[in-house]
């Protein structure tokens, strides 16, 4: 991977964790992601006419990536209700690259080597394990990591279709432009229904979030992107997960959330298998 791909891509982790620590706090989360998606939408319509409409061959993967990525909202809005930012994101995040690799051999029909297999095998183990340090207490409650492990489906899945869709463009600007325009239609409609009848007015705070996680949102996912029409998916993907190391340090500093060792064990070990996976490829 060239170095400057690979610094616009840990660059877009750091954002990535940044803004969903900002959806975390928020109170109304809903209605901060309701703004994010206005922000985006206002975004793409200014620079839908300076880019060139995807091909044909792309809209099927631009269909399939709309989906997604507002189910990957909808479940990360309510892992987010369930749990803390600091167990929610690594375990989300550290599932999709073991999900892209998972998919990519059993369905995709490409080779991993011992290194590759090693990868998947630790990551595995993290993931697993930071599913059941959580305590003794909190264990009879699955649901967060559940919501977790979902997100991180949706997040591995959007990965995988929208890398070979930006191929497909003929223009990974463009296909990100034309997906951010039909995705924020989406989950504004969505976030709509779910609100019905039962919107409050929304605060300073939660507008003023919602239009900096916005266009977070936006310029960490264009990076990403353009990322995976220059390198592989699974490199990309790994590399992008080290926003795991950036969610932890949030979560402590920030947010005041208390880390065992356990926990900080878990997310080392996953970690290291999305680094290795990323070497290894």
């Amino acid at each position: 991977m060239p170095i400057d791909v690979f610094l616009m891509v840990l660059g877009a982790a750091l954002v990535h964790a940044t803004w969903n620590a900002l959806v975390k706090t928020d109170r109304d989360r809903l209605a901060l992601i309701r703004v994010m998606s206005f922000t985006q939408l206002a975004l793409s319509v200014c620079l839908v006419p300076f880019v060139a409409v995807p091909a044909a061959e792309s809209w099927p993967y631009l269909a399939a990536s709309m989906v997604l990525c507002t189910g990957y909202m909808l479940f990360l809005n309510r892992a987010y209700q369930m749990a803390d930012f600091s167990l929610v994101y690594p375990l989300a995040r550290g599932a999709a690259p073991f999900i892209v690799a998972v998919v990519s051999v059993g369905f995709l029909g490409e080779h991993l080597g011992r290194a590759s297999q090693l990868a998947i095998l630790l990551m595995g183990l993290g993931i697993t394990s930071l599913a059941l340090a959580r305590g003794a207490a909190s264990l009879r409650d699955w649901r967060p990591v559940v919501l977790a492990l979902m997100t991180g489906s949706f997040i591995g899945a959007y990965t995988i279709v929208d890398g070979l869709g930006a191929r497909a463009a003929g223009s990974p600007h463009g296909y990100m432009i034309w997906l951010s325009l039909i995705t924020a239609l989406l989950i504004v409609g969505c976030v709509g229904w779910l609100q019905r009848g039962r919107r409050t007015p929304l605060s300073l705070r939660s507008r003023n979030a919602g239009i900096t996680a916005g266009i977070m949102s936006y310029g960490s996912t264009w990076v990403v992107i353009w990322a995976l029409t220059l390198a592989p998916l699974a490199m990309v993907s790994a590399l992008r997960e080290t926003g795991i190391v950036f969610a932890v340090i949030i979560g402590v500093v920030f947010l005041k959330e208390r880390v065992n060792p356990a926990r900080l064990a878990s997310i080392a070990l996953t970690l290291v298998g999305t680094t290795l996976l990323k070497l290894s490829r």
